[in-house]
């Protein structure tokens, strides 16, 4: 059944907003579904791969390291799960985008062209902070691991250790996804710049929380390692608000409307006046 025609300005009453969000949501969901069906097939290379960095220190130390099935059916319950987080990064070109349709639904056929942008900015980050993550990863094993004494066996759960590493890299990959999505808000009129300005010092301080809590390593250095990349990326997207606001204002100045948050060019900055 087609779809209705939305009003030229985008607005869609709060029944259709919501009737949207689960459209989107099915659609990325069928996605994942169809990522974790090629996923199933590829369970035991990508299980060797997530248990390489602690097979690496097992050899590196001389001891028995390894994972361990507890139950009859944990080995079946991973490899769902193995094969959803497989299905969640090959079909991230895919939910990515059904995430910019659902955040700008009211666009113009012009600027939907940004649509194409946001996957190709928003893909490869995602990709890098999955990569990030995995860089890291040997050197948080090789800490935890540290403390098993010598000659003892130390056989970790699969569920435990498996779950960890996946959400280790999904969390990276996402909150290197998060700088585009601010700049996809700005771009959508949802949030203006000054709002992304205003909050700088939560966001380093969340960076640097996250980092914290995400490096089970006792080093400084390697939460300064994982939160530098996410703040360079926080103040890049803010340039690009800031100039996308600042180019918005100016043809707006030229039509003789008024600007995005309300004001016009002879009315002083309400920002400043407070």
């Amino acid at each position: 059944m087609a779809r209705p025609a939305r009003p030229p300005d985008g607005r869609m009453p709060l029944r259709e907003h919501l009737s949207e969000l689960r459209r989107r949501i099915v659609l990325a969901a069928l996605g994942v579904v169809a990522g974790a069906t090629v996923g199933w097939f590829l369970y035991d290379r990508v299980f060797a791969a997530l248990q390489e960095p602690l097979l690496s220190v097992a050899e590196e130390r001389g001891s028995i390291v390894s994972v361990n099935f507890a139950g009859l059916i944990t080995a079946v319950d991973m490899k769902f799960k193995v094969a959803f987080f497989i299905g969640v990064v090959l079909s991230s070109p895919w939910w990515l985008y059904q995430l910019w349709a659902f955040i700008t639904p009211g666009l113009t056929r012009k600027e939907r062209r940004y649509a194409y942008s946001f996957v190709a900015a928003a893909l490869p980050l995602f990709w890098a902070g999955a990569a990030f993550a995995a860089l890291v990863l040997p050197n948080a094993v090789r800490v935890l691991t540290e403390f098993t004494p010598e000659g003892a066996t130390n056989l970790i759960d699969a569920q435990t250790y498996l779950s960890f590493v996946m959400r280790f890299i999904l969390a990276f990959a996402v909150a290197f996804v998060l700088p585009v999505i601010m700049v996809a808000l700005t771009f959508a009129g949802v949030v203006r710049a000054r709002a992304w300005a205003r909050g700088w010092r939560w966001a380093v301080l969340t960076a640097f929380v996250f980092s914290a809590v995400m490096t089970p390593t006792p080093d400084v250095l390697s939460m300064f390692v994982l939160a530098m990349p996410i703040c360079v990326l926080y103040f890049v997207a803010l340039g690009i608000c800031v100039l996308h606001d600042r180019r918005v204002d100016r043809q707006r100045d030229a039509a003789g409307l008024p600007r995005l948050d309300g004001s016009w060019p002879s009315e002083p900055d309400p920002e400043v006046a407070a």
